[in-house]
């Protein structure tokens, strides 16, 4: 019988586990899909592809941005949203290739 061990260091599931409870939104995931097909977007192109309010909006991105899930850059009155590391975008991959969603 062999011995099974888990194959993920603690700390990367730990790290693993909060992102994913920082994205469990369709809004937020939504958010992630979006910014995968561009460099990044201003608050007001990401609320009218999302075809959602302003204020609800600047919930989800606060959030992800204080977890460090977004970076944020102003220029002038616009702020723009941008993912730091792309690997958050495999999520999407994993989402429209399952046959259980």
């Amino acid at each position: 019988m062999s011995t099974l061990k888990v194959r993920v260091d603690k700390k990367k599931l730990e790290r693993a586990a909060y992102l994913l409870k920082c994205v469990a939104h369709p809004v937020r995931i939504s958010i992630i899909d979006l910014l995968e097909q561009t460099d990044r977007l201003s608050v007001s192109q990401l609320q009218e592809a999302l075809e959602i309010e302003q204020s609800l909006l600047s919930h989800h991105l606060t959030n992800m941005r204080d977890k460090g899930i977004l970076l944020t850059q102003r220029e002038g009155k616009n702020v723009y949203y941008s993912l730091p590391d792309l690997t958050i975008t495999n999520i999407i991959e994993c989402i429209n290739s399952s046959k259980t969603f």
